[in-house]
């Protein structure tokens, strides 16, 4: 869709239908409308003034106000105005400018849709399968028409257009308005028993027209040649540019655009393109689908309303047949004719028997339970709710064993340590979880611009660094490692 300007621009035309002083404006719109049909085009301030005085809701009304509401509308551009001189006797009546004003174009066509919301649901909508006989016999005429003058082609272009118009318009409010709901509430009662069988014999005969028509229109529209329908549409479009209009652009590209545009919708609803589905057989699929649909409502009234009836007589046959029964085995059978159901249900994956006899019935069976889980996504297990166990002499024992390691832990690195002073070139072989400590304390002390920490106990002390970049080896069970000789120092 290409969005031109005049589409993006707010429609000034129509903003009388809802701003402050709409019950003044709608009134003076009507007024000059019911004018308008009448083909008196002109009003003069001073006949709408009376208009509307008369009625008791505008008992109050001045002429001025009427004035000011006239300009207004002048100014949306839902009047023309025009200054009336042929009645100025003197110079002072000209300087006070009599007007008159006269509906515009844009405001005719917008009161037009006004009323017809209006009557919305009181005029309602139909199906019409003379309109697609009317179809088929105009398109019939397509080889005919060639040969005739351009009226009779424009006249025939227009019965042909708006008999489409409202084929497509009547079918789409009328399946509206079955499918609203509404629609759905009311064939849920049993009022509704008494005109389905008129609704369902009127949507038939909507679907006989479809079949009697649509196949011929089909093959008429592929049947003929497109040089003769584009002829067709420019002698069409020849016509309209001829009609003399005023203060009205006419373009031509604009006018064979619309009148192509109409004929290609003509042809996808009863041919459809690129391969895709005609709209004429998804009009059947939906008719055919309403009238399934009606008669499933009405099935299920039915039952619903013999649900109800009383059935002790057959209880009571039913009764006798049972006490007739030679034991319970014959019961059981004839419970299962009665009550049992068509088909049953086999389930897969049973354990074994508890027996393996041939003689031993289902009753004799233990059962066999089957825990079924709802299929949707949302669907979570229950927690199994337990009491909390009391586990407080292990966290304990726990406790006491951590707090003896870490103290066996500080008496080996203490025990390298010699005057509060930690040298690394002086330290035997070591565990390397001892060496892991040492190496992270010189870590957290050279990170820090002063060279001190703090060790796990709170411990203060400060890495000296080697002098003259002395190096040395630092062994271990896993491996040995190369470094500076620092010295940690400790404070006391």
């Amino acid at each position: 869709m290409k969005i031109e300007e005049k589409l993006r621009k707010p429609m000034m035309e129509a903003k009388y239908l809802n701003v402050d002083n709409t019950d003044r404006y709608r009134p003076i719109i009507r007024l000059f409308y019911l004018n308008y049909e009448k083909l008196k085009y002109w009003l003069y301030p001073e006949e709408v003034y009376e208009e509307l005085h008369a009625d008791p809701y505008f008992a109050q009304y001045t002429l001025e106000q009427c004035s000011m509401d006239l300009s207004a509308l002048a100014g949306w551009g839902n009047l023309l105005v025009l200054q009336d001189t042929r009645r100025a006797a003197t110079l002072a009546e000209f300087k006070n400018k009599k007007f008159r004003y006269q509906l515009s174009e844009s405001a005719v066509e917008i009161e037009r849709m006004v009323i017809r919301v209006e009557n919305l649901f009181i005029e309602g909508s139909s199906l019409e399968p003379t309109l697609l006989e009317r179809l088929r016999i105009s398109l019939m005429r397509i080889p005919e028409m060639a040969g005739e003058p351009e009226e009779k082609v424009y006249a025939w272009w227009n019965d042909l257009n708006n008999d489409f118009i409202r084929l497509n318009q009547n079918y789409q409010d009328y399946m509206r308005e079955l499918n609203s709901v509404r629609a759905e509430e009311l064939m849920k009662t049993k009022e509704f028993l008494l005109f389905k069988d008129r609704l369902i014999e009127y949507l038939r005969s909507f679907v006989k027209s479809l079949q009697a028509n649509v196949g011929v229109i089909e093959q008429q529209l592929k049947g003929t040649d497109e040089t003769v329908i584009h002829r067709l549409l420019e002698r069409v479009t020849s016509y309209e540019l001829s009609i003399p209009r005023i203060d009205v652009e006419v373009n031509e590209i604009l006018i064979y655009e619309k009148i192509r545009g109409r004929w290609g919708s003509m042809e996808e609803w009863f041919v459809g393109k690129n391969g895709s589905g005609s709209e004429a057989a998804k009009v059947f699929d939906t008719t055919n689908e309403i009238i399934r649909k009606i008669t499933r409502y009405a099935t299920r009234i039915s039952e619903m309303s013999s649900s109800g009836a009383n059935r002790r007589e057959e209880y009571a046959k039913l009764a006798e047949i049972f006490a007739k029964c030679e034991g319970i085995n014959a019961a059981h059978r004839l419970a299962a004719s009665v009550f049992g159901i068509d088909r049953p249900l086999h389930l897969k994956g049973l354990t074994g028997r508890a027996t393996e006899s041939i003689n031993s019935g289902v009753f004799e069976e233990l059962p066999h339970e089957v825990t079924v889980t709802p299929r949707v996504r949302t669907y979570k297990e229950k927690a199994k709710r337990s009491a909390i166990a009391d586990r407080s002499k292990e966290k304990e024992a726990m406790r006491l064993a951590t707090i003896q390691k870490i103290e066996e832990e500080r008496t080996l690195r203490n025990s390298y340590i010699r005057d509060g002073r930690l040298a690394f070139a002086e330290l035997p072989e070591i565990e390397p979880e001892v060496r892991d400590v040492f190496l992270i304390w010189l870590s957290r002390a050279l990170e820090q611009e002063s060279r001190k920490a703090k060790t796990e106990d709170g411990q203060v002390f400060y890495v000296e660094l080697p002098p003259h970049g002395e190096r040395c080896t630092l062994r271990s069970p896993d491996g040995t490692l190369e470094m500076p000789a620092y010295i940690i120092h400790f404070e006391v």
